[in-house]
């Protein structure tokens, strides 16, 4: 379903997949088979990453394990060979980068690999929050530092589909068949899953380049005579699987789910008809965006500056949806109830038709111009709540 989140991060799906269309992506590719986007564009993803802000992470800000590891030949170099402890108060530095020897493993040709740059790099995060808004499932993002001539896996399937994104350098990709067709989360992969057979598909990904793979496609990647960086963004989307899972735990409030069950095995014959009355479209999406809008790491880039300008906001103050959140809106009883940057926050049911107009706005408003039967302190009073919680926002001078 559309929403208004949706059309303002629609961006970042056309950018990953242009020239390509949206629409044909869905229809052909996603969930089904790979796409290569090639392309002549130098730079294209340089400002989710860029090479010399790999080199400043590793070298200058202190990371620390598991924000990044070392792999060769597919496995992992233990951490104790390039990290240490440093004692501090109340707690140690744990796992940090001993600069020195990451560098010297690289130099011998390890793959260095940054893990959960959604949830430390701004830039990343960001990008990342727009294909959730428009693809409605969670993302993530790694990126991967290959030295030339060198291969940090093997063969192997991913259990969620994938945008590989070449950043700098060039990478050659051996794609090959699934062996096991749309793997569950865990349903890794193993040699005792079979051969893959000879690659289907033996390419190389120049420099804004994006290659899709869904999940169970076996491939591996190396580089030539030169240093690749890629940013690998993993895609994680719900199947009927976990429809049918989130349909049935909404059973739980009817007794004839909970009642014992029989030495014999026997189900009432009802029994299915009841989970059927649960798996409506309309109810299926709505379990989907709450569950993706319950699990968001909030992005709130400028939240100090915000809480400190809390006391001078009226009802003529304008205030914006922040473009980075992920909003679930529902009636339960005598409350209306928010879901969104990993909360559930309730309000009074007389707030019910301001609260859909705050989740519909895609442009400036003021507390003075929300609809409902709220009187003026009130609605000041909500918007002051959310933009606390982190929904609300008064606009940047620049945005």
């Amino acid at each position: 379903m559309a929403t208004a989140a949706t059309a303002r991060s629609a961006g970042a799906l056309e950018r990953t997949l242009a020239p390509v269309d949206v629409d044909r992506f869905l229809g052909e590719h996603w969930d089904r088979r790979p796409l290569v986007v090639p392309r002549d564009e130098p730079g294209r993803f340089r400002d989710l990453l860029a090479p010399e802000e790999v080199e400043r992470l590793v070298c200058a800000s202190g990371i620390r394990a598991p924000a990044f590891r070392l792999v060769r030949d597919g496995a992992q170099i233990p951490l104790s060979g390039y990290t240490q402890d440093i004692p501090w108060r109340p707690g140690a530095f744990t796992q940090m980068a001993v600069v020195s020897r990451v560098a010297e493993e690289v130099a011998a040709g390890a793959t260095l690999v940054l893990q959960g740059l959604h949830l430390t790099w701004p830039a990343a995060a960001r990008y990342c929050r727009g294909l959730e808004q428009a693809l409605g499932c969670p993302v993530q993002a790694n990126a991967y530092l290959t030295p030339a001539s060198s291969q940090g896996f093997g063969v192997h399937h991913d259990t969620h589909d994938v945008f590989v994104l070449q950043v700098a350098g060039s990478k050659r990709w051996r794609i090959y068949e699934p062996v096991l067709e749309l793997p569950l989360r865990e349903q890794r992969w193993s040699p005792a899953l079979g051969d893959p057979g000879e690659p289907v598909e033996d390419l190389t990904l120049r420099e804004g380049d994006t290659l899709y793979l869904p999940r169970g496609w076996p491939h591996e990647a190396m580089t030539a005579d030169a240093e690749s960086l890629h940013l690998t963004i993993g895609l994680h989307p719900r199947t009927r699987l976990d429809a049918l899972r989130a349909a049935l735990d909404a059973c739980a409030g009817d007794v004839e789910f909970r009642r014992a069950l029989g030495a014999d095995g026997a189900l009432p014959d009802d029994l299915l008809e009841r989970l059927a009355a649960r798996l409506a479209p309309e109810d299926v999406a709505a379990r989907a965006r709450r569950a993706l809008a319950a699990t968001r790491r909030p992005i709130l880039d400028d939240q100090l500056t915000q809480l400190a300008a809390l006391g001078d906001l009226d009802a003529d103050t304008a205030v914006e949806r922040r473009p980075t959140a992920i909003v679930a809106h529902e009636a339960a009883g005598d409350r209306s109830v928010l879901v969104f940057d990993g909360k559930e926050v309730a309000f009074p049911a007389v707030a019910e038709t301001a609260l859909e107009a705050v989740c519909g706005a895609c442009e400036p408003f003021t507390a003075a111009s929300l609809p409902g039967p709220l009187d003026v302190a009130g609605r000041v009073t909500l918007v002051r709540r959310l933009v606390r919680e982190g929904l609300l926002r008064q606009p940047c001078p620049s945005s």
